[in-house]
């Protein structure tokens, strides 16, 4: 028997032989018979339903051994030792309830414990999973970038957000920012899919965002990808005159972007939203273009910096555009860090935000 076992057995023990030691010396005249009773219920508190039911009948025992040294079984005391006996046997019966009942209890504790641990585990992996793709955007010679990224503060702490920049082969630079349908560990797995299809599709196909975003609606539906996705596909040509880069972007169900100006003006980017990834594949995106001049800046972001439970879409859009309204003259670092900030500290959804000036 190992020592916590002989630890949990010391107390009920303890409390039998007390129980029959004060007995004994106080003589015939006083009868304890009945504290027997409480070896058991300690016994309950510790050890197991074998080990309790034991001490319940040990219990028994000694109060029948105990009742022959207190004289009990005469014909006046018979039926009030019977009576003890009884009761001795009902507190064993109750330990033993006791027990079982606290049995199951830590079982179903350690249950949830492993449970709640495998979860964790889980989450973890999904989370660095999604932060491992997470990646720093290449160097651009007419830009400026900067990003962030912040898992929601309520629930898994993982989704389905996520942002992309890299080199594309007609040697524009193709800007991704994106939200799959969800808030678990499923919903990252299925952002790791569509980012990595999505680049593996923009370095062969042929053409716009637009044709690119139609190349992964077709390959999420093909391969039955079920979710729904927002995303917002652009590139950035660098080979514009005067220092100017040209952006053509497609928006697939996705907030749109907002564009501030040099002047510190500022505004929403409200072409028309093409429909979102995993609906259907039929009919046609469209592309959109612009051209950004020296101290622009061009900021894409996702739902959940806008979105509020409390507040319709529109206001979140309007605050947004407020607030980068006259940032055009702070450090890009700085807005997207207030940006953040301005969340507070409990957010539903994750936030993905990218932000590029054209250098002057």
């Amino acid at each position: 028997m190992n020592r916590p076992a002989v630890t949990a057995h010391a107390l009920p023990l303890a409390t039998l032989a007390a129980v029959v030691v004060t007995d004994l010396l106080i003589g015939r005249e006083q009868v304890l018979i009945s504290l027997v009773a409480i070896a058991p219920m300690v016994a309950a508190t510790a050890l197991g339903r074998r080990a309790t039911a034991g001490y319940g009948v040990a219990a028994v025992v000694t109060a029948a051994v105990l009742g022959v040294y207190d004289q009990q079984y005469t014909e006046t005391t018979v039926v009030a030792q019977i009576a003890r006996i009884v009761g001795v046997t009902a507190g064993g019966v109750a330990a033993v309830a006791a027990c079982t009942l606290r049995q199951r209890r830590e079982a179903q504790t350690r249950r949830l414990v492993a449970e709640q641990a495998a979860d964790r585990a889980v989450l973890e992996l999904a989370e660095t999973l999604q932060r491992s793709l997470l990646t720093e955007p290449p160097t651009l010679e007419r830009l400026t970038t900067a990003v962030r990224y912040r898992p929601a503060t309520v629930g898994a702490h993982v989704g389905g957000d996520w942002y992309d920049a890299f080199a594309v082969p007609d040697g524009t630079t193709m800007l991704v920012i994106g939200d799959v349908e969800g808030h678990d560990a499923r919903a990252a797995a299925t952002m790791a899919q569509a980012r990595g299809m999505l680049r593996g599709l923009a370095q062969s196909v042929v053409g716009s965002p637009a044709a690119v975003l139609s190349a992964l609606d077709r390959a999420l539906l093909d391969l039955d990808v079920e979710a729904l996705v927002t995303i917002t596909v652009a590139t950035l040509d660098e080979r514009a005159p005067a220092g100017a880069v040209e952006l053509r972007w497609s928006n697939a169900g996705h907030p749109p972007p907002v564009l501030v100006g040099a002047d510190g003006s500022a505004g929403l980017l409200a072409r028309p939203v093409d429909r979102l990834l995993g609906l259907d594949e039929a009919g046609p995106r469209y592309d959109h273009e612009l051209l950004l001049t020296p101290g622009d800046t061009l900021l894409l972001y996702t739902d959940g910096l806008v979105e509020r439970r409390d507040a319709p879409l529109d206001d979140g859009l309007a605050s947004l555009v407020d607030r980068l309204r006259g940032s055009s003259a702070r450090p890009l670092e700085d807005v997207c860090d207030s940006l953040v900030a301005e969340l507070g500290g409990q957010a539903d959804d994750d936030v993905a935000v990218m932000a590029l000036r054209v250098r002057v």
